[in-house]
């Protein structure tokens, strides 16, 4: 363990426990039992990975902005003690510059950051309403019940990250079968590989035409970049890529997963429902992000420089793991953490980090989920499980948590 600071220290475990720790199997909501334990008496304490490593593990609200918030970590996957998401067998690469330090990650970041901002995604809200009406049409015009993941979850994000890409109506089906792949379970690594190989190379091709006829889009936007030499073809492709991979399966895990949440709590679906307040509506979205955050890997950083948090010398060199979804249960910064309350104010969440580094595409996310939220359980009132909640089969083995599959019926 780290060497003593001043302060009271918390006491530590006896055993260095290991990471991931399994989920209770009595709620699929909440954080680990052994994690809340953590945060309670040893907030800042190693872990030991797959691959022996031991880094820190923090599960402190006040710790982990502390943490983001401080230029002395690194995000670079390439930097000493950085920790692993693969075991011995795994490997792990960058995913452009949400893996990078400043500058550069500052230089790239800022090349899309304007697509992101509040006004410009607002002005899509109008289009993501229609996709989302669209959808909820073609359920109602079915056979019930449906699976919501298939059906509605996983094409909202596709759709609208096509809209914002700029990608041609015509070339929707391709876009939306192969992002489908790519995230699909019982796909195999090949298949899921091959749709991505595909994938990057239609978006390379739309990005060289639009290179030679730019437009009012955000491919326009990456291809001017290669224009004027800030990068090249491939870090073009590579840039849209992720803002493809990251808006996609976070947000249809949401979807999914705050449906299924407010399914389980009648008096706040019925509050939302029959409540016609938007402010409501962006309340409940906030809340909802806090209470069932679904990255479960925790957001990994290595120790640049010796750092002092919570009372623990963390020292260069050494990793560090912060995990959101306790982070979010902490009942220092949220009262009666383990409640569902869309009336809560729970903007201060960190599902969305903190720092520099902060989720760019957050208006997005947010406002697709104002959409979904505001929409989906109004038009259709009676919507509900199609059958025993025991049922349903929780992502406990994926990196994005969620559901498998959600039937509904109305």
């Amino acid at each position: 363990m780290a060497d003593t600071l001043t302060g009271p220290v918390p006491e530590v475990p006896d055993a260095i426990p290991e990471f991931p720790m399994p989920r209770a199997a009595r709620c699929p909501f909440d954080p680990p039992p052994a994690l809340r334990d953590l945060q309670e008496r040893a907030p800042l304490t190693k872990v030991r990975l797959r691959d022996g490593s031991e880094p820190w593990l923090v599960t402190r609200y006040a710790d982990q902005r502390a943490i983001l918030g401080d230029p002395r970590v690194s995000a670079d996957t390439d930097s000493p003690g950085y920790p692993s998401k693969a075991g011995p067998e795994g490997g792990e690469g960058k995913l452009s510059f949400i893996m990078m330090d400043d500058p550069e990650h500052a230089r790239l970041r800022r090349m899309v950051t304007a697509p992101f901002a509040v006004k410009r995604v607002e002005a899509l809200r109008p289009a993501v309403q229609r996709i989302v009406d669209d959808l909820i049409d073609g359920l109602l015009a079915g056979p019930a019940p449906v699976d919501l993941v298939e059906e509605f979850a996983l094409p909202v994000p596709s759709l609208v990250i096509c809209e914002l890409l700029g990608v041609p109506y015509d070339d929707h089906a391709f876009f939306q079968d192969h992002t489908r792949t790519m995230v699909h379970r019982d796909a195999t690594p090949e298949q899921r590989g091959r749709a991505a190989r595909e994938v990057a190379g239609y978006l390379s091709a739309l990005i060289g035409r639009r290179i030679a006829d730019p437009r009012d889009d955000l491919l326009s936007g990456i291809a001017a970049r290669v224009t004027a030499g800030e990068i090249d073809h491939g870090q073009a492709t590579e840039m849209a890529l992720l803002l493809l991979i990251a808006g996609h399966e976070t947000t249809a895990n949401m979807i999914a997963l705050g449906t299924l949440a407010l399914l389980r709590h009648p008096d706040q679906l019925a509050l939302l429902r029959e409540s016609g307040d938007p402010g409501l509506v962006t309340s409940a979205v906030e809340e909802l992000l806090r209470y069932l955050h679904i990255t479960h890997l925790g957001r990994r950083r290595a120790v640049t420089e010796d750092i002092e948090i919570g009372g623990r010398l963390l020292r260069a060199g050494e990793g560090v793991i912060m995990v959101n979804e306790v982070a979010n249960r902490d009942p220092e910064v949220f009262p009666d953490p383990d409640r569902l309350d869309i009336t809560r104010d729970a903007r201060r969440h960190v599902a969305f980090g903190f720092g520099v580094h902060q989720c760019l595409g957050q208006p997005l996310a947010r406002m697709e989920l104002q959409v979904v939220y505001g929409t989906l359980y109004r038009r259709i009132p009676t919507l509900r499980l199609a059958g025993s909640p025991d049922d349903v089969r929780f992502k406990h083995d994926a990196f994005i948590y969620g559901v498998h599959s959600l039937p509904v019926t109305w």
